[in-house]
């Protein structure tokens, strides 16, 4: 049907508007920060042909008046109908690539075919003859079918990808979308009612502007002058992409990171302002309420070296006014690290052995550490999504114990190691507190257990006698729903008797914890389980919970042995601690044992277990035999 536009109703403002939108989204991305990610390349393809558009549709009405440039004119409105058909195109994969979409493929490719078949076939007309006339006031435009076929099919499709996507984002988002789609067909349609041309761009203007609020709006802390963590990782991917070589400077302060308070407005500025005065290209990110990292492009700021040193020697003059503690870290990019977003994981796992008021200078060792530290997270991951229990990865090894009244290695702890590909055997401080962090130890304790049941259950078939073997169970373990269940079910399993099994648990300070450490170690002491309360005197030892939980043997730290050597003091103590436990019937068991003198030191505080290095290192559990 034809369309007849009145040119009088045609005003350019609609469009101009449009620009003028368009540059400063533009102006905005420029000198704000932008996620530099295919989403946002999308968006920023969007505002690129709309402003092309707008600019197209003025053009067409200017030109088309004189009758000696109708058939430049006619090019024009093709060019204007693919922009339009374009900017669809992007909205679809816009939408399959922030929502993750499973499978983006045949919406992309349909939404490709449906603009090529409608340009290819609008160009066919054009070239065929005008698609329009001029009549008195008016513009005609003739077979309107195909350009509103293809401008139909492509935002029904817009919308069918958005009623598919519908799970994958914020119910709101959704909302937000079909609010502005709504609102884009409400003005088409009053549009065309009234000869109107105006507003056809303005109209898929609106989607756009929805994106770059909802899902690209600026994270800055605007007095700071920094973005979130997600922007610094986003920058860091960006610039390894580019192959681009930054410099990255973090500085933690633990006394706003800790505390309600926020850094004061006065050191605001002065970190704004030494930023400015060094530095060219650089950006701010704050990555914790005390903990902001700046990072700039090396080859923007060929003497960064110089830089650097002069920024630290002002930042020191400010801290002997404000006094407050900080730890400094500087680096280079690394490009996996880039990659994989991980520089607050790298620069925290410096910062954990850092005095305060201290400034370190990123080493390869630190990133070898990191690296592998990742490595063997990854590989703990694996683990702990197949939880083979015969995974061989998860080697079980023990230390024989020593019962002080018979001369025999009666009992023995158990002791987990790894065995990796990339790094050989890991001993328990490189991985354990990785398992802890992320909750993947409970699974690696389930294995060890499985393992040590399996072991035992073989010893006592080739006759070999053992009282019993300890696990060592993080406190964090005791929060899982099935922890007895599962432990009861693996040994039960095995045919293992509950009272070869010792469970090592550390006391916990937290009233949460130790509630649930009490209802287990009860439930669990019914199938004849005992306990040991592991690592006494490293911490924080509350006497009355110690009372009031069923122990059955406390063992005193290695630290307790090796203070008790050379300090008269602390040997008085231990004496005194480990005589009152005795006295009340619990087993005293010391670790650490490295000498002769240190065994008779310990017998003379009423040992009754020793365990360490004079008696055996950590052995493979097959080699316990040996000892027993």
């Amino acid at each position: 049907m034809d369309q007849h536009i009145l040119l009088d109703n045609y005003s350019p403002a609609a469009d101009i508007v449009v620009t003028s939108i368009c540059l400063i989204m533009i102006i905005l991305v420029h000198f704000s920060y932008f996620s530099r990610t295919r989403s946002s390349k999308l968006f920023l393809s969007m505002i690129v042909i709309l402003l092309l558009a707008a600019w197209a549709d003025i053009i067409f009405f200017t030109i088309a008046v004189n009758p000696d440039m109708q058939i430049v004119a006619n090019w024009f409105r093709c060019f204007y109908h693919a922009l339009l058909f374009l900017i669809l195109v992007y909205f679809i994969a816009y939408i399959c690539e922030v929502t993750r979409y499973d499978k983006p493929k045949p919406f992309v490719l349909t939404a490709n075919i449906l603009f090529l078949v409608v340009l290819v076939a609008d160009i066919i007309t054009t070239a065929m003859g005008p698609t329009f006339t001029l009549v008195g006031n008016s513009i005609v435009f003739a077979k309107r079918g195909i350009f509103m076929f293809g401008f139909i099919s492509l935002m029904g499709l817009g919308f069918i990808v958005l009623t598919k996507s519908r799970k994958r984002l914020f119910r709101r988002v959704i909302f937000g979308f079909y609010g502005t789609l709504v609102i884009s067909f409400v003005i088409l349609f009053i549009q065309g009612l009234n000869g109107q041309n105006s507003f056809t761009v303005s109209a898929l203007l609106f989607p756009v502007i929805a994106m770059m609020y909802v899902l690209h709006s600026n994270p800055y802390d605007a007095r700071l002058g920094t973005n979130d963590l997600k922007s610094m990782n986003d920058l860091a991917r960006y610039y390894s992409g580019k192959k681009k070589d930054f410099i990255f400077m973090s500085l933690f302060m633990h006394s706003f990171e800790e505390e309600v308070r926020d850094i004061p407005d006065d050191m605001k500025a002065i970190i704004r302002e030494v930023s400015y005065n060094f530095f060219k290209g650089w950006r701010l990110f704050r990555i914790g309420k005390g903990h902001v990292v700046m990072i700039f492009l090396k080859s923007r700021n060929p003497d960064y070296e110089r830089k650097i040193q002069g920024m630290l020697e002002v930042f020191h003059k400010h801290y002997l006014h404000y006094r407050y503690d900080y730890k400094i870290v500087i680096g280079e990019s690394d490009d996996e690290i880039s990659r994989s977003g991980l520089y607050a994981d790298f620069i925290d796992a410096i910062q954990r052995t850092m005095p305060e008021c201290s400034i370190h200078r990123e080493s390869d060792a630190d990133l070898a550490a990191f690296h592998k530290s990742q490595y063997i997270l990854s590989e703990l991951a694996d683990i702990y999504q197949k939880a083979d229990p015969n995974d061989a990865r998860v080697l079980c090894y023990c230390q024989p114990v020593l019962n002080v009244k018979t001369g025999k290695h009666e009992s023995a702890e158990i002791l987990t190691r790894l065995d990796l590909e990339k790094t050989g055997i890991i001993c328990p401080e490189h991985f354990i507190p990785l398992a802890e962090q992320q909750g993947y130890i409970h699974t690696l304790t389930m294995i060890i257990l499985q393992k040590t049941c399996v072991e035992l259950r073989h010893l006592e078939e080739t006759g070999h006698e053992i009282n019993r073997v300890s696990i060592n169970v993080s406190a964090g373990e005791l929060r899982e729903d099935d922890f007895c269940r599962d432990i009861i079910d693996i040994i039960e399993g095995c045919g293992v008797s509950g009272d070869k099994i010792a469970i090592e648990i550390t006391e916990s300070i937290s009233e949460n914890d130790f509630i649930l450490m009490k209802e287990k170690i009860l439930e669990l002491r019914k199938k004849g389980i005992l306990f040991y309360l592991d690592d006494f005197g490293t911490g924080y030892s509350n006497m009355d919970r110690i009372m009031e939980l069923p122990f059955d043997m406390i063992k005193f730290d290695r630290t307790m042995v090796q203070a008790s050597r050379t300090d008269k003091r602390s040997r008085q103590m231990v004496s005194y601690l480990a005589n009152m436990f005795y006295a009340m019937n619990y087993s005293v068991l010391y670790e650490g044992v490295e000498t002769e003198s240190d065994e008779i030191m310990c017998k003379l505080m009423s040992a009754t277990h020793l365990q360490g290095f004079r008696y055996s290192k950590a052995i493979p559990i097959e080699e316990l035999v040996s000892f027993l």
